[in-house]
Parts: structure tokens; C-alpha cells; sequence
């Protein structure tokens, strides 16, 4: 889904009843910019923000807060191994045409108290409700499989993540929550998406961007890989094939 149809969803999500007030978000984040270099373990992510309440006035029971932070979306395919004849081989697979590379959702409670199945489908809260866009014309039951087999791979990488009390609120207007980036995160454009809920609606929501980027050798490499392809492949190989030469000369003549 792309970010104008979200735009759409957030805004039917809140009554326009005319004259009524409602509260709005006042997000940020703690970098917009997410540097890799070569001493990269990751780094984390601070998304805070208020909540402004029409007349400043905090309801009795206030909202909670849920924030997702996603991104680059890109095709995939997910293959699936199988022992044949003692042997393990790729015996079939999956094509997605968009899955993000990374999703992080953080909530001030567990999500399934918060929203139900079609409003946690809406606005993809879980990672058992992303929209996967799958390519394959396998049959629903195998691509299901294929889907529980890519989000369990993305979250043994510590890219897939949940945390259903991630989000501490503070006097009911004020919000924090920590997001993880691991040191394997693709580059590319995030987003990180707050948004307000009470009784199983989303009031209000706000977007922040993100961007993840190389610096230094690792910029040049990553380009290289990515605008000379053949030639970088040739350089790879050559100097895998020189540095065992030079391992092996080295060890000959001890």
C-alpha cells in the first residue's frame, strides 16, 4: 500500500462531523538519517512525540499509541529445502512482488487488545498482517507456508520484530518507544508511522521518513555492485583467486 492510499485510510478513519474536534500528533524522531559505515553494529531508534487533545484536556481513558517503522519494500523469492536422497535441495519456492526489507512495530499494549483482525489488516499492525503481494500462482494453502516461512526467516534476522509494551505514555499526552536497527539492515527509505487508537479505531496518524545510507568504502563498494555489476564480479573473483595464491605461497614457504 502505498503512502497517498494510507493517507486516505487515516483520514476515513476519523468522523467528519462538522464542527468536532480531534486529537492530533505531534511526532519525531531521533534521526532522520541512519549512517553505515564500516564500524556499523547498529544503532537505535528513538520515536517520540505528544498527543494534542482538543481543549488540552486528557479524556479519563486515554488512547494508546502504536508505532511501525518499514521499509525499502522489494521483491523476493523464498525457496524451500527439502532432503532428497540424503541431499538437501531447493524443491520449490515463492516469488513476492513487494515485501518490506524491514518492519518494527512497537505498541503501549498487545496489539490484539488494541484494534481487531480488519483494522490490524488496514493499517498492517503485525507482522501476521503485512501485505506480502505475493507472485507466485501457487495455491492459497502453499503460499500461506511460503508466507509463515518468510516472516519467521526475516525475524531469525532480527529484521521482522515485535514489542507489545515497546510504547510508554506519560501523562497521557506524552510518548516514547525505542525501535532496534540491526547491523544487516538494507539501505534505503523508511518510514516510521505513529498512530493514536482508542476503542478498536485509529484516531489520528503521522508519518516521519527515515533514510538508511552507506558512507565511505562501503558507499563505493555498494556502487560499484550496483552500476558495474560484470566488472566488480570480475574484480571479486580475481581477488578471491590472488589472495589463495598468496595464502597459499605464504604457508609453502614455512
Amino acid at each position: 500500500m502505498n503512502r497517498a492510499a494510507r493517507a486516505l485510510l487515516l483520514l476515513a478513519a476519523v468522523p467528519f462531523t462538522l464542527g468536532a474536534a480531534k486529537p492530533r500528533l505531534v511526532p519525531d524522531v531521533s534521526q532522520s538519517r541512519i549512517e553505515i559505515q564500516y564500524s556499523f553494529t547498529g544503532a537505535e531508534l528513538l520515536l517520540f512525540g505528544a498527543i494534542l487533545y482538543p481543549g488540552g484536556r486528557v479524556p479519563d481513558e486515554a488512547a494508546d499509541i502504536a508505532v511501525v517503522v518499514k521499509g525499502p519494500v522489494q521483491p523476493l523469492v523464498i525457496r524451500e529445502k527439502q532432503k532428497v536422497a540424503g541431499i538437501w535441495m531447493n524443491v520449490d519456492s515463492a516469488r513476492f512482488r513487494s515485501a518490506p526489507a524491514f518492519y518494527a512495530v512497537a505498541s503501549s499494549r498487545p496489539l490484539a487488545k488494541l484494534v481487531d483482525e480488519r483494522m490490524a489488516a488496514i493499517y498492517e499492525l503485525g507482522v501476521q498482517n503485512l501485505q506480502l503481494s505475493p507472485g507466485s500462482g501457487l495455491a492459497p494453502e502453499v503460499q500461506r507456508r511460503f508466507e509463515t516461512g518468510l516472516i519467521e526467516l526475516m525475524q531469525r534476522k532480527q529484521l521482522y520484530s515485535e514489542n507489545p509494551t515497546g510504547v510508554q505514555i506519560t501523562g497521557g499526552v506524552l510518548y516514547r518507544a525505542r525501535i532496534r536497527i540491526p547491523a544487516r539492515v538494507p539501505v534505503g527509505n523508511y518510514t516510521a508511522e505513529t498512530f493514536l487508537i482508542k476503542d478498536g479505531r485509529v484516531l489520528a496518524g503521522a508519518v516521519r521518513d527515515v533514510r538508511v545510507e552507506k558512507l565511505g568504502f562501503e558507499r563505493f563498494v555498494a556502487r560499484a555492485a550496483d552500476r558495474w555489476s560484470l566488472a566488480y564480479g570480475l574484480v571479486a573473483v580475481g581477488l578471491s583467486l590472488f589472495l589463495g595464491w598468496a595464502a597459499g605461497a605464504f604457508f609453502q614457504r614455512r
